[in-house]
């Protein structure tokens, strides 16, 4: 997957409806149709540009999840009400009862916790392992491997994850490679690099204002659609839906996440030297 910065360009330029420089924002838990054929067609699946339920989708989420897609280099995104909704619901798409997951044990805790003792009880089965030794990742495939999950710079540790050999790794196998970049927005790129779907805690970073808890899913317009399905999508059926108006703010503030990130790089470059200097 080649990146194009035309494209991200333009796919970030969200306009308000009367030409608004800000996206306008929809306020809105439902939609009016003024067909009855309309909101069937719409249910169904089969009606673009038309929206049914603020849970299913509201263009304040479609604005953010575009800006997002757009910055991953991925065909679609689904904004959730916090990372965690976007790592669970990702997951319980993906995966079904007798399959299995690889991932590191050094993941972050909540994700560690929702793998460890919660997909048991559907009998998932999670292998923990050094995600940074590829042999042990290696050998703990197995036929039903569903999922090779992993942080781009897995919380709190740091350990930096081989993302291209990982990805070699998990489709030789028939099997996803599920990347957690909140770490990284801007600085890894996980769908470039061979990862089929990239998932952040927009908490951290990407808004970077400690004033919202939020996710996303990036991935295929395939899997996307799946996740959102009004019959059988997770993320759909869970519920974790973002308001309106926190989307329209976390939008706004990834105008200057290139800006913060360069920042946030600088200083850890200094603190980094300066450790080395006092060690």
């Amino acid at each position: 997957m080649k990146f194009n910065p035309a494209k991200a360009i333009h796919d970030l330029r969200q306009f308000g409806e009367f030409g608004d420089v800000n996206p306008s924002i929809t306020d809105s838990s439902t939609y009016t149709f003024l067909q009855g054929n309309t909101m069937e067609e719409t249910f169904l699946g089969h009606m673009e540009g038309c929206f049914l339920y603020s849970r299913h989708w509201n263009p304040s989420n479609k604005y953010l999840a575009e800006a997002m897609a757009a910055m991953e280099n991925t065909e679609s995104a689904w904004i959730t009400a916090s990372g965690m909704a976007a790592i669970t619901c990702a997951l319980l798409q993906l995966c079904n009862s007798g399959d299995h997951i690889i991932t590191s044990v050094t993941t972050y805790g909540g994700t560690y916790a929702f793998m460890k003792n919660w997909l048991p009880k559907y009998n998932i089965e999670v292998t923990f392992v050094n995600i940074t030794n590829l042999d042990e990742v290696k050998n703990a495939i197995r036929p039903n491997t569903k999922v090779i999950y992993t942080e781009s710079v897995t919380n709190p540790l740091l350990q930096v994850s081989n993302i291209p050999e990982l990805a070699k790794i998990a489709h030789e196998a028939g099997a996803k490679l599920m990347v957690d970049n909140t770490f990284t927005p801007m600085i890894f790129s996980p769908a470039i690099l061979g990862a089929d779907l990239v998932v952040y805690s927009m908490t951290k970073f990407i808004n970077g204002k400690n004033d919202c808890v939020a996710g996303a899913i990036c991935g295929s317009h395939e899997f996307i659609n799946q996740l959102s399905n009004v019959n059988n999508g997770t993320a759909m059926l869970l519920g974790p839906v973002l308001d309106p108006l926190r989307s329209s703010s976390i939008l706004k503030n990834l105008n200057t996440l290139h800006i913060r990130m360069t920042q946030h790089s600088r200083n850890a470059l200094f603190l980094a030297e300066n450790f080395e200097k006092w060690d």
